[in-house]
């Protein structure tokens, strides 16, 4: 697989589908247009040719697990071992993501891209090296490796697919990785660092300049191309970001959705979105983060989160709420009486 002929499989919505769809929808038993977004949501999956019906749906969260070099300028608080702790820990079924996961009856596939430690036994890894390179003082990764990451991201998606995976979601793990999500953003919105950067996992408040200007400094040391997302993820961006851009790109060319999670994977998609425009399609935001530039970070991918609950965890923990939201839609789609046969007529509904 060359990127080429990744971003080439890309298609756009069955747009015949969708119209057959909204015309089941307006059939069911309700006021028409009364599940509002629930509606909009089942018609764009049932425009995806991924999928074949909008019932006996699998989940899965796959989950990006990186180290960032940036660590060393002092932009978080936690330890840095911490993200392999959490790797170990999300294996077991401990962390948020996975408790919440499970009540949506989604699986979540933690992947090591860039952990700072020794191989983790049971823990898938696509691993090119161990922890990002600082941006404050040079590149994160070579391009190639950046290239790399996100086919053999993008592969896997495919794989999990083949395994009967059908709707994917995204989310990672690494501590100080607000950083390079920040300089991400900032390059490719072109905003001032000042208005992306924000306190993270309960950074203190004294310290925020100090972590904008770690940013600033970031893109100034690297110069990246905004105009080129894989050149601005290789540069200032880290091995967690470009694993889920690849599963974004994986996602869109295989047909199938990806639900997004928070401020990290807002960076991703906006990488994804510049080097395949119609991956967006196959996008379903989650939440809103809490995160500062969130809203900066959505108004550019011109996406509308469906849950707002303050939520900054990460992991994928919006993504696997929002799930329900996909069984939800798809319940009314598939298992909602018609107007039909309820000796209910059109004219009756509207007057409602």
């Amino acid at each position: 697989m060359s990127l080429n002929s990744l971003i080439d499989a890309i298609q756009p919505l069955n747009r015949v589908k969708m119209e057959q769809a909204a015309r089941h929808i307006d059939s069911l038993l309700k006021p028409l247009g009364s599940l509002g977004r629930l509606e909009a949501l089942a018609i764009q999956l049932s425009g995806m040719s991924g999928i074949r019906e909008l019932q006996s749906l699998q989940k899965e969260i796959i989950v990006m697990c990186a180290d960032h070099g940036v660590y060393d300028e002092g932009v978080a608080i936690s330890p840095k071992n911490v993200t392999a702790i959490q790797a170990r820990n999300m294996l077991k079924g401990l962390t948020g993501v996975c408790v919440l996961a499970k009540n949506s009856d989604t699986h979540v596939l933690p992947v090591d891209v860039g952990i700072d430690c020794e191989p983790i036994e049971n823990l898938l890894s696509l691993k090119l090296a161990r922890g990002s390179g600082n941006i404050a003082q040079r590149a994160a990764m070579d391009y190639g490796q950046a290239e790399i990451l996100l086919l053999s991201s993008a592969q896997l998606v495919q794989q999990r697919i083949a395994a009967g995976i059908s709707v994917f979601g995204v989310g990672e793990l690494g501590i100080a990785n607000t950083t390079p999500a920040a300089a991400v953003i900032s390059v490719l919105t072109e905003s001032d660092p000042c208005d992306v950067v924000g306190l993270g996992a309960n950074f203190p408040l004294e310290r925020l300049m100090h972590k904008q200007s770690i940013v600033r400094q970031a893109i100034a040391v690297n110069q990246p191309d905004s105009q080129n997302a894989l050149d601005v993820l290789a540069k200032v961006g880290g091995f967690d970001l470009v694993g889920m851009t690849g599963v974004i790109l994986g996602a869109a060319a295989s047909g199938v959705p990806v639900v997004l999670d928070g401020f990290l994977t807002y960076a991703s998609a906006l990488a994804a979105c510049q080097i395949a425009p119609l991956a967006r399609d196959y996008c379903i935001p989650s939440h809103i983060s809490a995160e500062k530039g969130a809203v900066l970070a959505l108004q550019y991918l011109n996406m509308q989160p469906y849950l707002h609950l303050d939520l900054r965890l990460g992991e994928g923990s919006g993504a696997a709420i929002a799930m329900s939201l996909i069984d939800a839609a798809c319940a009314m789609y598939c298992h909602m009486g018609q107007l039909a046969s309820s000796g209910i007529s059109f004219s009756d509904l509207r007057k409602m």
